[in-house]
């Protein structure tokens, strides 16, 4: 099964809409495996965000994660990187279609409530910024045989 990382960022949390991010992906069927508030602080965000070292916008994006609190949670299942994207909706909010998070919630690129990993590489190295392998929780789901 694979794994990817999930952050309800600082707007997310603010707006009261973590619930309602985990249960979508509870619904889809993914297994949450992981999961934290927490600040983040700038030497994780700048880990985290090192892909967009010296973009234009990069500043800003550790700005804002470290501006309040948010949720780090790590989701299993089949295909979990591209399930947890579809979800989330594209980053624009106006190429974000209704039913995704961020065509539902989201109404400029700058606060768009949710990261999710691009990819299962990116996924290992994220998770392993924001989780210990102790603080994740291997179990049977009891409906997987149903869902997988």
């Amino acid at each position: 099964m694979e794994r990817t990382l999930v952050l309800v960022k600082p707007d997310g949390v603010q707006r009261g809409l973590i619930g309602e991010v985990i249960r979508r992906f509870e619904n889809k069927g993914l297994k949450l495996v992981g999961l934290k508030l927490l600040k983040i602080s700038p030497d994780r965000a700048h880990r985290h965000y090192a892909v967009h070292q010296g973009k234009p916008f990069y500043n800003g994006l550790i700005e804002f994660i470290t501006s309040g609190p948010s949720i780090a949670m790590v989701l299993e299942g089949r295909d979990a990187v591209r399930l947890t994207r579809l979800l989330m909706g594209a980053t624009k909010p106006e190429d974000s279609t209704p039913g995704s998070i961020r065509g539902d919630f989201v109404l400029f690129t700058g606060q768009n409530i949710v990261h999710g990993s691009d990819s299962p590489e990116t996924a290992a190295q994220e998770i392993d910024n924001f989780f210990s392998k102790s603080e994740l929780v291997d179990y049977e789901l009891s409906l997987a045989r149903w869902i997988a």
